[in-house]
């Protein structure tokens, strides 16, 4: 009889905080399977939230017994591997002809960082420490592998709802920003049309383009150079031509395993006597403070530009594609434009300053690294 309640006993173990965290773990399965929100890593994330929050789990460190997700974390996380090689796989994802065939998107990539900045600046007025609030802050990267890359580096506590609110933030893109935009840009604003020129890009300017930007964030940021220069490197393999079969594997086979260890790793810090704070509530929010004013930035910087350039006036929305959500928040731009006038086609124009919001986000994420550290 003892033997069979033992079988039984965890369950009288079970915490309401725990069933709480089964909720998160489930609605997080739901949204990635259903509402198809960054399904490759909600789906692992909520599922490793339920795993590392049943009592005596054996998924995670119990005494002396070590515990399979701790091992993955030590081995991939703690030492900023698993986002770099993910690194890897996005970058040989992007093609920046539309940024090379139009270099002022560049500066859209960096106006839509001030999210970053600003929300730093709120979450120490909150009361974080420094590293913590910078860690929060880089959510603004609108890039999952930065934060996670960031927080860990920092040592933040909360790097388990850093991860949450970045990628789940991400997800949202096509929910935050259209209201953003529209409340502060007019129609008139948002009826400019942009013609666009392809114009032709050597190969000579794709393969020195990740070269160069790699050794002017070293130059400039040196703590972005691991995350700058795997970023380029994976597209400096997509580049080159002679590499097809090992971009082909970063883009597929790489960057599906690895997000799929990141999901279920970073469940690691999502257990319930961690992730259950005020501090958790507030992250959460500075976190949509962060999306909010990265698009405000962007959007406002063309409003600026508008102001020197009587002809050939920039759309104000696709300052807010300055955002690093690759590709989503060109899509949305490309989509309001076509709600306002079905003719007016913003997407490469978007597209540019989007991938140009990647670069920028992994470089601000070095300057924080930088500055903080």
């Amino acid at each position: 009889m003892q033997q069979i309640l033992a079988l039984f006993e965890n369950v009288t173990q079970v915490t309401v905080p725990q069933v709480i965290m089964w909720i998160i773990g489930a609605v997080l399965i739901y949204l990635g399977i259903r509402k198809k929100m960054e399904p490759t890593l909600l789906v692992p994330m909520g599922f490793g939230a339920i795993l590392v929050n049943l009592p005596n789990s054996g998924a995670v460190t119990q005494g002396e017994e070590v515990g399979a997700i701790d091992v993955l974390f030590n081995a991939g996380i703690a030492n900023e591997l698993f986002p770099l090689l993910l690194f890897i796989g996005i970058g040989a994802m992007i093609d920046f002809s539309p940024l090379l065939s139009n270099p002022k998107m560049m500066l859209f990539g960096g106006a839509a960082q001030f999210g970053i900045f600003f929300t730093l600046s709120m979450a120490c007025l909150l009361g974080f420490d420094l590293k913590d609030a910078a860690s929060i802050g880089i959510i603004g990267a609108a890039d999952g592998p930065t934060s996670i890359f960031v927080a860990n580096f920092l040592g933040s506590k909360y790097v388990g709802a850093i991860v949450v609110a970045a990628y789940s933030y991400m997800a949202l893109v096509p929910i935050v920003q259209p209201p953003v935009i529209k409340l502060i840009t007019t129609r008139k604003e948002r009826l400019i049309r942009m013609p666009y020129r392809q114009r032709p890009v050597s190969k000579t300017a794709k393969l020195l383009f990740p070269i160069v930007i790699t050794m002017l964030a070293g130059l400039v940021a040196p703590k972005s150079v691991a995350l700058v220069g795997f970023l380029m490197f994976g597209n400096l393999i997509r580049e080159c031509g002679v590499l097809d079969s090992l971009s082909e594997t970063a883009q597929k086979v790489l960057a599906n395993l690895i997000t799929l260890l990141l999901g279920l790793t970073i469940a690691t810090k999502m257990q319930a006597e961690f992730f259950l704070t005020w501090e958790t509530i507030l992250i959460m929010c500075l976190g949509l403070v962060a999306f909010i004013f990265d698009t405000v930035g962007g959007v406002l910087f063309a409003k600026l530009l508008n102001l020197f350039t009587p002809h050939n006036k920039i759309n104000p929305m696709v300052g807010a594609a300055g955002i690093s959500a690759f590709p989503m928040s060109a899509r949305v731009i490309n989509r309001i434009g076509l709600e306002e006038d079905p003719e007016n086609f913003l997407l490469m124009h978007a597209v540019g300053a989007n991938v140009s919001g990647q670069i920028a986000s992994v470089i601000a994420g070095g300057l924080i690294l930088t500055l903080v550290h």
